[in-house]
């Protein structure tokens, strides 16, 4: 990311030390929260021990930068659907930089290989030049039009092979068939991994859809989660005229 926005902006790189992969949007508020100024490929950066969030909070709030945009990401691995937003890493970070005042944009590889997701990122062997090219290209237009009103931020999906163009999408449902896999320990005591393979594909319109053809998908997401359509069924149910029944 920082290679592919060099050359159109003024970039500061304050990211995650570690792989911090599903951590949703927690933030380390039981425990200090250590930044080092580190050096990779000559380019000055901050390490960050702690989660994406933290990243955010303290590039914002500790080295006061004001920037006009957050750039999360290039994650290894689809960031697609409403299970992925909720827990991904990298939309958290991306939602934390909206809900702290600066729109964010959060960008995700698919790919081809899941073992990928939980190699060293250091040593992947995923292509990221056509990742790159599309950062740069989606952050162009962004800072040139400005961002999309209505939006807190810009969930954008790259296909690990791009074969059609942008698809402004919604998200799809679900991303992963959920299981778990009890295995026993060598006492013979059991414990479980959380897995499941992805689904093969979504309803037209959807994120994951866009991406199983080979397009961009850009989804525009909101921090509002309020259900505006159960609005009058919620009043129905709750503000039907019965007092709340007496705590004892």
């Amino acid at each position: 990311a920082y290679e592919a926005l060099a050359p159109i902006a003024d970039v500061t790189v304050v990211a995650p030390a570690t792989q911090q992969s599903a951590v949703g949007r927690s933030i380390s508020i039981f425990e200090p929260i250590r930044a080092n100024k580190i050096k990779i490929n000559g380019i000055h950066a901050w390490a960050v021990a702690g989660k994406p969030t933290d990243a955010v909070i303290i590039g914002l709030y500790a080295l006061k930068l004001a920037p006009a945009l957050v750039v999360s990401g290039i994650n290894i691995g689809e960031n697609l659907s409403y299970e992925s937003i909720m827990t991904s890493g990298t939309m958290g970070a991306a939602l934390e930089a909206s809900n702290q005042g600066t729109k964010g944009i959060a960008f995700s590889l698919q790919v081809e290989d899941q073992g990928d997701k939980f190699d060293d990122p250091g040593q992947s062997a995923q292509s990221f030049d056509e990742a790159k090219k599309v950062v740069r290209d989606v952050v162009g237009r962004v800072l040139a039009s400005g961002f999309c009103p209505g939006a807190d931020v810009i969930n954008v999906n790259i296909p690990s092979k791009v074969s059609g163009g942008y698809e402004v999408t919604r998200l799809a449902r679900k991303l992963f068939r959920t299981g778990v896999e009890k295995r026993l320990d060598p006492r013979g005591r059991p414990y479980f991994w959380i897995n499941g393979p992805l689904l093969e594909d979504a309803e037209e319109g959807t994120d994951v859809h866009a991406v199983r053809k080979g397009n961009v998908s850009i989804t525009p997401i909101t921090l509002d989660c309020t259900a505006y359509a159960a609005d009058e069924e919620a009043k129905r149910i709750f503000l039907d005229g019965s007092q709340l029944p007496e705590l004892i």
